[in-house]
C-alpha cells in the first residue's frame, strides 16, 4: 500500500508517518508541503520524495493520503485528494465551518473514496476498555459525563484564527465529544458555554467550560484548555468520567506513566508507557483502505463534533444555550 503525506504543518504528522513505517507492506511514497524546508526535512527523515507542487504530488501512484495541514486548508486538500481518487485520513477538526465539512463529505462520497478523521483517543486502551464495560452493561444506565482535555498552548498557526478556525475550545473539544458520542450512540442537542483567553495574552481563546445535553437526556460537562505551562511534567490530559446507575468509572488516556526526576528547568517529567494511540489510528486507516470498508471514524463523526465546538463559541458570544 502506497501512502502520501500532505503537509507537516501539524505536529501529529511526524507521529503518523512514523506509524506508517512500522506497518508491513506500507510505503510512504511522497511528501507534499508548500514550505520547502519543512517538506524537504520530512522527506529526508522518512526516506521518500518531496513535492512542492500539490497537483504533481497527487498525480503519482498511491492509494491514500494523510492530511496534516493547517485547519483552514483541510477542505482544499481533501477535495483535491478525493478528485485524484486517493483515500483520505484528515487531521481534526474536519474543517473550520459546517458548510466546508459537508462539502468535503459529499465530494468524498461522490468520488467513492474513504474519508476518515483523525481521532486517536478512540484507540487508547483504557478508553476502549471503558467502552467495553459500557456495552456489557457494567455501569448500568449512563446518567452523565465529566470530561477534560487540557494541554499546552501549541503556538504558531494554532493561535491565528484565520488558519486555525478557533483556539483551545475547537482544538480540545472535538476529541472528547467524539468519545462521548461513541460511548452513548446519541447526538448532542444543546450546548451552553463560557469561552475566553485566561492563561495567555493572545487574541484567540485558550480555555472554556461547556455543558452539553444529549437527545436522551444525558448531560455532560467538558473542560478544554491550553492551561498547562511548558514546565508541566506532562503535555496534558484527556479524561472522561462516566456516571452510571451501577457505578462510576473515570479514565485518563495519558494516566499510564512513570515519574522521572532530572536536573534542569523541568525537574519532573511524566513518561508515558501506555499503548500508542496514533499507531492504532494509522493501523485502522490502513486496514480500512485495504479492506475497502467504512472507516471507524467517518466524516460525519467529524462533522458532529465540529458542530458542538462551533456551538460553544456561539453560546459564549450570545450568552445563551444553543440548540443543535
Amino acid at each position: 500500500m502506497k501512502v502520501g503525506m500532505m503537509s507537516f504543518a501539524h505536529m501529529h504528522a511526524n507521529s503518523y508517518a512514523d506509524a506508517l513505517t512500522k506497518i508491513k507492506d506500507v510505503q510512504i511514497v511522497a511528501v507534499f508541503d508548500d514550505l520547502v524546508e519543512r517538506g524537504q526535512k520530512a522527506a529526508a527523515l522518512f526516506n521518500t520524495e518531496y513535492y512542492m507542487d500539490q497537483e504533481l504530488f497527487l498525480s503519482i501512484e498511491m492509494d491514500a493520503v494523510i492530511i496534516c495541514s493547517e485547519n483552514f486548508r483541510h477542505k482544499e486538500m481533501v477535495i483535491s485528494a478525493a478528485k485524484a481518487k486517493k483515500h483520505i485520513l484528515c487531521e481534526k477538526p474536519i474543517a473550520i465551518n459546517i458548510e466546508d465539512a459537508k462539502e468535503m463529505i459529499q465530494v468524498c462520497q461522490e468520488q467513492a473514496v474513504i474519508l476518515q478523521i483523525a481521532y486517536p483517543v478512540r484507540f487508547s486502551s483504557p478508553i476502549q476498555h471503558l467502552k467495553g464495560m459500557i456495552e456489557k452493561g457494567e455501569l448500568g444506565d449512563i446518567i452523565s459525563f465529566r470530561t477534560t482535555n487540557r494541554g499546552q498552548n501549541p503556538g504558531g498557526w494554532f493561535i491565528e484564527e484565520e488558519k486555525a478556525g478557533g483556539g483551545a475550545v475547537l482544538d480540545h473539544t472535538v476529541h472528547m465529544v467524539d468519545i462521548m458520542r461513541w460511548y452513548l450512540k446519541e447526538e448532542i442537542t444543546e450546548v451552553s458555554s463560557i469561552v475566553d483567553s485566561y492563561f495567555h495574552h493572545i487574541e484567540i481563546d485558550d480555555a472554556g467550560l461547556l455543558t452539553l445535553e444529549f437527545a436522551n437526556g444525558v448531560i455532560a460537562s467538558h473542560d478544554p484548555s491550553w492551561s498547562r505551562f511548558s514546565e508541566y511534567p506532562a503535555w496534558g490530559d484527556a479524561t472522561i468520567e462516566v456516571i452510571g446507575t451501577k457505578q462510576i468509572v473515570k479514565v485518563d488516556a495519558f494516566k499510564e506513566h512513570f515519574r522521572m526526576f532530572i536536573s534542569g528547568e523541568k525537574s519532573l517529567e511524566h513518561v508515558f508507557y501506555g499503548n500508542d494511540m496514533d499507531f492504532g489510528l494509522i493501523q485502522d486507516f490502513v486496514q480500512c483502505v485495504k479492506e475497502k470498508r467504512e472507516p471507524s471514524i467517518t466524516g460525519f463523526d467529524g462533522l458532529k463534533s465540529l458542530e458542538v465546538a462551533l456551538a460553544a463559541y456561539e453560546s459564549s458570544k450570545l450568552k445563551q444555550p444553543i440548540k443543535l
